[in-house]
C-alpha cells in the first residue's frame, strides 16, 4: 500500500504544475541544426526551472524546459545529450540555462565587462563564439557550428 501511494505521490508531482517566479515577453531568434524559430516567446523562470515557450502567430509551436533534464515536444533528455543532437557536442552542460537566464558561459573565461553587461569571446578548435549580454538583450553566436541565439526584450 505504501509504494502505491508513493508511486501515486511521485506521478502527480511529475505533472504537477511549475510556479514560475518570473515571466517576460521577448523576441526570440533560435537559428542551430535542428531548431529554426524567429517570433515571439515567453521566458518563464524560479530558482531551478527555466521554460522557454515559442509562438508563431499566437499559437505555441515548441516549447524547450530546462531543470535537471531538457524537456522538448520529442522528450526529455540530459543536457550533454541535448547539447550533442540540438546544439555542439562541445558545449558545457549549462550552456543554454546560462543563455536564457543571461549568465556567463564558460565559467567566464575572456569576459570582458561593458557598460550595462558583458562580452565573451571564445575560439578554440571546437567553437568560435561570441556571446554578448546587456541590459536588453542577450546574443550567442558560434561561428563555426552556425548556431545563433538573440534573446531581446519586447518594449
Amino acid at each position: 500500500m505504501k509504494y502505491i501511494f508513493l508511486s501515486f505521490v511521485l506521478l502527480f508531482n511529475a505533472c504537477s504544475v511549475k510556479n514560475y517566479e518570473t515571466t517576460q515577453t521577448k523576441i526570440i531568434i533560435i537559428k542551430s541544426p535542428k531548431i529554426k524559430f524567429a517570433d515571439i516567446g515567453y521566458l518563464r523562470n524560479s530558482e531551478k526551472s527555466i521554460e522557454l515557450e515559442m509562438f508563431v502567430a499566437g499559437h505555441a509551436v515548441e516549447k524547450i524546459s530546462v531543470n535537471h533534464l531538457i524537456c522538448v515536444r520529442e522528450g526529455c533528455m540530459s543536457k550533454s545529450t541535448f547539447n550533442q543532437e540540438y546544439l555542439h557536442h562541445s558545449y558545457p552542460d549549462d550552456i543554454l540555462q546560462h543563455i536564457f537566464l543571461g549568465y556567463k558561459i564558460y565559467d567566464g573565461i575572456a569576459s570582458v565587462k561593458t557598460l550595462d553587461g558583458f562580452e565573451q569571446n571564445i575560439v578554440n578548435s571546437d567553437v568560435d563564439i561570441k556571446y554578448k549580454v546587456d541590459s536588453e538583450s542577450i546574443f550567442f553566436k558560434d561561428r563555426k557550428n552556425k548556431i545563433i541565439f538573440k534573446i531581446k526584450d519586447t518594449k
